[in-house]
């Protein structure tokens, strides 16, 4: 396992200068398999210096690994360990910041009472102004009821709290738009569904965040079809996004069509059902996707959830059965969303050649992807055989697939959800050199599997590709997704 800066601590020691010198430190902290980060004098007296000592490690026992070797060093003292994580946290990530300034008494009637009267008299006219003049059309609801969060599970909303945060700074950070956290401690759907009904006026969108299957799909339903603005269950369509842009453009590296290839998918909840929905949507025939008891086939669909079954009944053509590990074999793309370490990489190394691994269980991927970076390379990829070459940017509307479990009004949503996929995919920023014959992206040449990619700065192609397309996606969907009318 790789350092993570989820896990970086700052030492604060004390050090005697005639017994211990920095290079020593440096060595000893570094032999644990930590990454020093930085080492900065805070204060210096009569040879005794205090050093605060930054590092990245692999996890809480790491941690621990590191203070007992500082202790263990002649003439070092650990007077502190600061967690850079957990500091990064006090007090919260978000705050209210005024647009207006305050200086005076006049500034004040205005943004307040007596003059916000007529701003309100206004609204109630033309309830439509509300967009122009209130936060509305630029403030998100981030909602969830933490029964879903990550890969813990259902965990509650006072700790679901922290992600929600994180997702509002994205949302701030990558789209400029403003969004706020709402915990509920329900789980009840319509209960939920009522409350979100309630507090709508005050938001331009509903973000639906971390909320268990299959309850979070009667919950969007809902809500799209009785609020007058956007909801989104980011869990679903954001995952789906993100890792269709990133699959084509992985397609394109390893000179290999959507239609053409084995797409396993480990997670059928609910980015799993959304990420399968979208890629038959883009034209994908041969996908297979993996529950706790196996693969989904349409000739075993006895007592499963309608959601469930239909999505049964729209993938496995072949009728495949048993395990995802022996599903792995021959496939073309493996497509993680379920649980960390479930597969070795071993079973990876039974997949096709030039095979493609989005392994994206949260926080601990299914496969290391560095035990992957091991593997032996394809034939294609060994010396003085060609590299495959990317082929014209394909179409928008290429590819249709509007079969199995898509209604006519998803399959609309479905191809907007494709469009924000495509216009990520093809932005210029994204795939500077494409369209260059015998060119591929910078940093992605010659990658057989996404682990091949792996640099120092880096935990592999998969993440990489998701990590550029995922900025593209906040900023497509929040700058666009969030507009609502505009006033009369």
């Amino acid at each position: 396992m790789r350092t993570s800066p989820s896990y970086t601590a700052s030492y604060r020691i004390e050090v005697d200068e005639a017994t211990t010198t920095a290079v020593q430190i440096v060595d000893t902290v570094a032999a644990t398999g930590a990454e020093v980060k930085g080492l900065d004098v805070a204060d210096s007296d009569r040879g005794r210096i205090v050093i605060d000592l930054t590092c990245d490690m692999r996890d809480s026992a790491h941690r621990a690994q590191v203070r007992d070797a500082l202790a263990a060093l002649p003439g070092v003292k650990t007077e502190s360990v600061a967690d850079q994580t957990f500091m990064s946290h006090i007090g919260g990530k978000i705050e209210i910041h005024s647009k207006v300034p305050l200086r005076n008494r006049d500034d004040l009637s205005r943004a307040y009472t007596p003059g916000v009267a007529r701003v309100c008299t206004a609204i109630h006219d033309m309830p439509q102004k509300a967009h122009l003049l209130t936060m509305k059309a630029n403030t998100v609801a981030v909602v969830s009821d933490g029964t879903a969060v990550l890969g813990l599970g259902d965990i509650g909303p006072e700790a679901a709290l922290p992600v929600m945060e994180g997702k509002a700074v994205l949302f701030k950070e990558f789209g400029g738009v403003d969004a706020w956290p709402v915990v509920l401690d329900t789980k009840d759907t319509e209960e939920i569904i009522s409350i979100v009904k309630a507090i709508a006026p005050a938001y331009g969108g509903i973000n639906l965040e971390d909320i268990s299957a299959p309850r979070c799909f009667e919950i969007e339903e809902r809500l799209r079809s009785e609020l007058d603005i956007p909801v989104f269950h980011d869990d679903q369509h954001g995952t789906a996004i993100v890792v269709l842009a990133a699959l084509l453009n992985a397609l394109k590296i390893v000179g290999k069509r959507i239609e053409d290839v084995r797409i396993v998918v480990s997670g059928v909840g609910a980015a799993g059902n959304a990420i399968i929905r979208l890629l038959l949507a883009q034209g994908a025939k041969d996908i297979v996707g993996y529950g706790r008891t196996g693969a989904l086939a349409a000739d075993q669909t006895e007592g499963m959830h309608p959601t469930r079954k239909a999505l049964a009944e729209a993938t496995n053509p072949r009728l495949v059965h048993g395990s995802l590990k022996d599903g792995l074999a021959d496939a073309d793309v493996f497509i993680g969303v379920s649980s960390g370490n479930i597969l070795t990489p071993d079973d990876v190394a039974t997949m096709a050649d030039n095979a493609i691994v989005f392994a994206l269980a949260n926080p601990t991927p299914e496969v290391d992807p560095i035990g992957a970076l091991r593997l032996p390379e394809p034939d294609q990829q060994r010396p003085g055989v060609p590299r495959p070459v990317p082929g014209p940017p394909r179409r928008e509307g290429e590819g249709d697939h509007h079969g199995g479990a898509e209604g006519g009004g998803d399959r609309h949503r479905l191809r907007d959800l494709r469009g924000r996929a495509l216009a990520v995919v093809h932005h210029p920023r994204r795939l500077r050199q494409e369209g260059r014959p015998g060119r591929v992206p910078r940093g992605a040449q010659g990658c057989a599997r996404p682990a091949d990619c792996c640099d120092s700065g880096s935990a592999g192609f998969v993440v990489g590709l998701s990590g550029v397309v995922l900025r593209g996606v906040f900023a497509v969907w929040a700058r666009s997704a969030w507009c609502g009318p505009g006033p009369a």
